[in-house]
């Protein structure tokens, strides 16, 4: 057998054991929700949903996403053919895994205790450490002109913050995202396929399997959590998710420039970005806490526009698979035609902005 062939098989493997494992326990997630009091039972209005459901499903994407990540941590590479141009960097898995763990269980506390917002953010801070710590980090880079080599203290102390900004942010924006039924899942799954297919096309094969491992963990949980969602992910769910897609992006960049490299994950991110941004913005304008809950989020506007959930999830699934590929195309260097589809979609977005700022002032 060709490696190639050897190569594809691991690739159709990854993604199938991952949602079947999530498909097949997402059923018993559901069960130990009620048992451990991780249910989302609706207190006020900014719920969009009205009658009690469990919210431990990220105990199925963890457990599928966690278990293929560790087999090709540990097993199927030793099988795939591999070469050192690519500069596989498989051993820092182990970091990322480290620092999944970590989040998840940050991530089910709170979904059992309710954690205030800066104990949140301190956790997460200690789980992007963790995985720096272990490796998995954003190398040093020119500053105003500054070189700064990746064993000097300032060198590591600028990875260390670039990073740390990169892995709590992206999942942040994930769990902000998370908001109206199947679509962090959704969203999920768009950005880990694009980064996927991205790295794949750079021989970049660990970041290829490990994003297609979260992809599938992620699409095995959709069909319970697409509306009418019979469970939700949780922070325990979403918080894994915007962590391994943060982190795992960070150990292999498409090859290029650092500046190329960056650009890749924020383009297939671009709908939580905007939406996180965009938060941050209302909030500040409004003189309420940055993390303040609200229902001005992006979701919750296109539903007070009529779009209702299912239409208002597939209209944010169709912008992200535009900006997931921009980002393939940039990643090949047609910087053009990326940054045209990548407009395309801002487009998009300003448009559905407009129509929700018309429908508040006549209503």
């Amino acid at each position: 057998m060709s490696d190639l062939a050897i190569l594809r098989i691991a690739i159709a493997g990854c993604l199938a054991a991952s949602l079947l494992i999530s498909f097949a326990l997402t059923p018993l997630s559901m069960r130990i929700a009620g048992r451990i009091g991780a249910v989302d039972i609706p207190k006020d209005d900014r719920r969009m949903h009205k009658i009690p459901i469990p919210r431990f499903g990220g105990f199925a994407i963890f457990l599928a996403a966690f278990v293929v990540i560790l087999l090709v941590r540990f097993v199927l590479f030793r099988y795939l053919p591999y070469s050192e141009s690519y500069d596989e960097p498989v051993e820092k898995l182990t970091g990322v895994l480290a620092g999944g763990l970590l989040i998840y269980l940050l991530g089910v506390f709170d979904d059992i205790f309710t954690l205030s917002p800066v104990i949140k953010l301190f956790g997460q801070i200690i789980c992007a450490t963790a995985t720096f710590i272990l490796d998995v980090r954003i190398p040093a880079f020119d500053v105003i002109g500054l070189e700064f080599s990746s064993e000097s203290f300032w060198g590591i102390a600028l990875s260390y913050i670039v990073t740390l900004l990169w892995i709590v942010a992206i999942t942040n924006m994930v769990n902000l995202v998370d908001g109206l039924d199947g679509l962090a899942a959704g969203v999920s799954v768009i950005a880990a396929l694009s980064i996927a297919y991205s790295a794949y096309i750079h021989g970049q094969y660990t970041v290829t399997l490990a994003m297609l491992a979260v992809a599938g963990a992620a699409a095995g949980f959709l069909p319970f959590n697409f509306h009418p969602a019979k469970t939700f992910m949780g922070d325990g769910g979403a918080l894994f998710l915007g962590f391994m897609i943060g982190s795992i992006s960070v150990i292999g960049p498409a090859k290029g420039p650092t500046v190329v490299a960056s650009i890749v994950p924020l383009f297939v991110l671009g709908v939580p970005i905007f939406d996180t941004l965009f938060a941050i913005f209302r909030r500040k304008t409004g003189g309420r806490p940055i993390f303040s809950a609200d229902k001005g989020h992006l979701h919750h506007q296109l539903s007070y526009i009529g779009m209702g959930q299912r239409r208002s999830v597939m209209m944010i699934y169709g912008i992200s698979s535009v900006m997931g590929i921009a980002a393939i195309v940039f990643s090949r260097r047609l910087y053009l035609e990326a940054v045209a589809l990548f407009l395309t979609a801002v487009i998009f977005l300003f448009v559905l902005i407009w129509g929700w700022n018309d429908h508040s002032k006549k209503s």
